[in-house]
């Protein structure tokens, strides 16, 4: 059975994939911190909306989630075809796939703090002509 915190958070998840970035105010707090940098909720979404114009079939694919508290924990799948520059790699292309690990706290129910890790790596490999 799904905790209150998982729902809302797969809920999030579905507003990026439905693009829906203007109604974060739902889930993201005015101000947060992303990777330990202080950010606007506009910073954030500005930050994902990046993401999708580099990469218009970015579809955040859950495949891990452990949700404790107000702290939530998953593993995100991306199987994409990069249009433009992402994290500093030129596309080439083709399609890739790679994994976002990340870690939320909410407060009062929305997130306030965000640490991610992509795999850079393997983006990189795939990207390489």
């Amino acid at each position: 059975m799904a905790t209150a915190n998982e729902a809302h958070y797969l809920r999030y998840i579905s507003f990026l994939n439905e693009r829906r970035l203007d109604d974060l105010s739902e889930f993201v707090q005015e101000k947060l911190t992303y990777n330990g940098e202080a950010m606007t909720r506009t910073d954030y979404q500005n930050l994902i909306a990046g993401d999708i114009a580099a990469i218009p079939d970015l579809y955040f694919d859950v495949h891990l989630l452990v949700v404790k508290d107000d702290t939530i924990a998953c593993r995100i799948k991306f199987d994409c075809t990069p249009q433009d520059e992402f994290l500093g790699f030129r596309p080439n292309g083709k399609k890739i796939s790679f994994s976002e690990h990340v870690f939320y706290q909410l407060k009062g129910g929305k997130i306030a703090e965000v640490w991610s890790l992509i795999d850079t790596r393997s983006i990189q490999s795939q990207l390489e002509y």
